[in-house]
């Protein structure tokens, strides 16, 4: 009996921890040169759903303005683990947004499968976006981490 009340009290506490954690988590960004005025600003990322699952898809959603229209591109992506660079990517920016981009507000949604055996631990992702004439037009860099602790809803 004082079994299955402790069973009965750990799945209540993982269904509290799923309602209370959020399944989006905005994140710091810092611009990778500070004195630059790029024609891109990036107000935020948001990461969904967090905490990040390994194998499972993760979309990085970032807020932008610009202030020309934006007709195509490129989205270049760097990710760092504990400061060791491991991986780089390239996407056409217009896989990741609509184009042309118009003078204002976007989001750039890039969507990712992370591998089932990707290492827990504190990783950094550098983006850049480029225009079709390879002007750079951001540079940000942004903290994530993936937890040591399988996701609740894996167990």
């Amino acid at each position: 009996m004082a079994q299955s009340k402790s069973i009965a009290v750990l799945v209540a506490a993982c269904l509290a921890v799923s309602v209370v954690l959020p399944s989006a988590l905005a994140t710091d960004i810092s611009y990778c040169d500070k004195k630059a005025s790029y024609d891109v600003k990036v107000s935020g990322v948001d990461i969904s759903p967090y905490p990040i699952a390994r194998g499972k898809d993760t979309t990085f959603s970032i807020s932008a303005t610009t202030g020309t229209e934006i007709s195509g591109g490129k989205l270049v992506i760097d990710v760092s683990y504990f400061g060791w660079h491991i991986h780089s990517e390239t996407h056409d920016l217009c896989s990741e947004t609509s184009c042309p981009v118009s003078v204002g507000d976007f989001v750039v949604a890039h969507s990712q499968v992370l591998p089932g055996f990707t290492p827990p631990g504190s990783y950094s992702l550098q983006m850049r976006i480029y225009d079709g004439s390879n002007k750079q037009l951001t540079c940000i860099a942004f903290g994530f981490d993936i937890g040591f602790i399988a996701d609740v809803a894996d167990i």
